[in-house]
């Protein structure tokens, strides 16, 4: 059920937007204020989907309304509505941070695919949040090698700026987790980090997903879809395997990237976005170019800083520290007690080759907790971890 909360001083348009927002949809939950005041309180009792606001109202002014609610809920999507003369002042409220506005008296079709685009928004949002929650916790980049230790470094110093990143490396090195911390050490970690991977999304579908669609715009489009740029606005968009992106959503990224716009499948409205675009892959992207697969303009849109990671073959000696990490990890999800690990057990483990690299390593280790000993010897890594 979405919480729809109506703060405008004139019962009439109140009336109005309330039976419209009814016939609408049954999970459309619908609350009303007369004026900014009683409405800041209502959202600092109960979190809302979604606010329309008017902008011209007594004792405090919808202008003040935002502002505040940008302070005490600032994931909280909010529409002003505008007369006439409040236009102007309406498109200057964007800049605050307002979703979009609606003018009086509120059309019909505007109203209802606003509310949508705006419901749908705060989902993504939501569910980035609760990812946002997990990845604090579960994404640290363990290790002191040398290798490792100059990434850390590079990230430290690449994280507060806006420059664009691709990060390179085989499967299971660590890319995604490289990304995540350079979106939490970033001035962007409190707005959204939205995570795409481009090589499991359909090639049909891939456009949809990075822009949204408009109702109508291909089979089973049944409603307007914001996509995943609009929803890392003023945030962090992640393009995981972006060496398996089509060619023409790779010339509709290079323009979000060149213009802060995008275009939704099926419209030609420009939306205008504050993304900073992290990108990874496990692809040679220069032999992609030169096999016509891969635009070069937008490698190098996209290379501004390069971050290679190594392969666990490569830091070798990380391998004890990501053990210990991923048993007191693995103990915590089974609520049981962290088994160690013996040193020549350790030395073994050390001496395979990990063509899986971390996640194969974070497999091996689970397979010997639930099968080994009480405490995991060398015979143990010979018998379940055998790389024969």
């Amino acid at each position: 059920m979405a919480e729809i909360l109506i703060i405008e001083d004139e019962s009439a348009i109140r009336r109005v937007l309330v039976k419209i927002l009814a016939e609408e949809s049954k999970n459309y939950n619908v609350s009303e204020a007369e004026d900014g005041l009683s409405g800041i309180e209502m959202i600092k009792e109960k979190d809302y989907d979604l606010v329309l606001c008017d902008i011209k109202m007594p004792k405090m002014d919808g202008v003040e309304v935002l502002e505040a609610i940008k302070k005490i809920k600032p994931d909280t999507p909010v529409v002003m509505i505008s007369g006439h003369g409040d236009l102007e002042t309406a498109v200057n409220t964007m800049r605050l941070g307002a979703f979009d506005y609606i003018s009086k008296p509120p059309d019909l079709n505007r109203l209802l695919n606003t509310v949508r685009n705006a419901l749908d928004r705060k989902t993504l949002v939501t569910e980035n949040t609760r990812l946002k929650k997990k990845v604090s916790k579960n994404y640290e980049m363990v290790g002191e090698s040398e290798l490792i230790t100059i990434i850390k470094n590079i990230i430290e110093k690449v994280a507060p700026t806006d420059a664009r990143v691709l990060i390179t490396g085989g499967n299971g090195t660590g890319k995604e987790l490289v990304a995540h911390w350079l979106h939490e050490k970033s001035n962007r970690s409190k707005a959204p980090f939205i995570e795409v991977n481009c090589a499991a999304i359909p090639g049909e579908l891939i456009e949809s997903e990075l822009f949204g669609h408009v109702k109508g715009s291909f089979t089973g489009a049944n409603k307007d879809r914001a996509g995943k740029f609009e929803a890392a606005n003023g945030g962090t968009i992640f393009l995981d395997e972006i060496g398996d992106m089509s060619l023409k959503a790779q010339a509709k990224v290079l323009r979000a990237l060149q213009e802060n716009k995008i275009q939704r499948v099926g419209s030609d409205k420009d939306i205008k976005v504050d993304v900073r675009i992290l990108a990874a892959t496990n692809k040679d992207l220069k032999k992609e170019i030169e096999d016509k697969k891969f635009r070069e303009d937008l490698y190098h849109r996209l290379a501004v800083i390069l971050i290679n990671v190594p392969s666990l073959n490569d830091r070798r000696d990380d391998i004890p520290l990501l053990v210990e990490h991923f048993a007191k990890k693995i103990a915590q999800e089974q609520g049981n007690g962290a088994k160690k690990f013996t040193s020549d057990s350790l030395k073994l483990l050390k001496e395979y080759d990990w063509t899986g690299n971390i996640r194969e390593l974070r497999n091996v280790v689970e397979r010997l907790i639930i099968l080994g000993g009480d405490e995991i010897s060398k015979k143990d890594v010979t018998l379940f971890a055998s790389k024969q």
